[in-house]
């Protein structure tokens, strides 16, 4: 699957949470979490540089990116790999720029990063292959994220 469609993309405005994987200079693995991810057209994703510094400096270098989203009470979501670009001071920042705000996004925006992606792949927790129902699976994360 490589299409963002629909149900991607309403996945994406519920989760407020994924990771976007680089590779560092020194060709360490680098992970960040991000809460601005969403579905920008049917092949591309958008987040925004807030507090990313490392991770626009690696994609500077080398611009190949995974970004993980899951759902964390149903545990399932979705990894997208594929190539970034910086984007800023252009109408294209702007009109994305734009969508945050609208959001209620008020921090600063250094720039923005528009992944061209190149597939996605669901991911689900191994409880679904023991026949474990969503529902049960959703009820038991429910209960443990309200006892803490």
């Amino acid at each position: 699957m490589s299409e963002i469609t629909e149900e991607i993309k309403n996945f994406l405005n519920l989760q407020k949470l994924g990771y976007v994987a680089t590779v560092s200079s020194n060709g360490t693995p680098n992970i960040s979490p991000k809460g601005t991810i969403f579905g920008w057209s049917k092949n591309q994703l958008v987040f925004a540089d807030i507090r990313s510094p490392d991770t626009v400096q690696n994609l500077k270098i080398n611009p190949n990116v995974e970004i993980n989203v899951i759902d964390p009470l149903l545990r399932k979501g979705f990894l997208f790999k594929g190539t970034a670009k910086i984007v800023q001071d252009t109408s294209l920042y702007n009109d994305i720029l734009k969508h945050y705000r609208e959001k209620g996004i008020k921090s600063p925006i250094n720039a923005i990063v528009l992944v061209d992606v190149i597939e996605i792949s669901e991911v689900t927790s191994p409880l679904y292959d023991m026949g474990i129902k969503e529902d049960e699976i959703k009820s038991r994360w429910k209960k443990h994220f309200e006892s803490l």
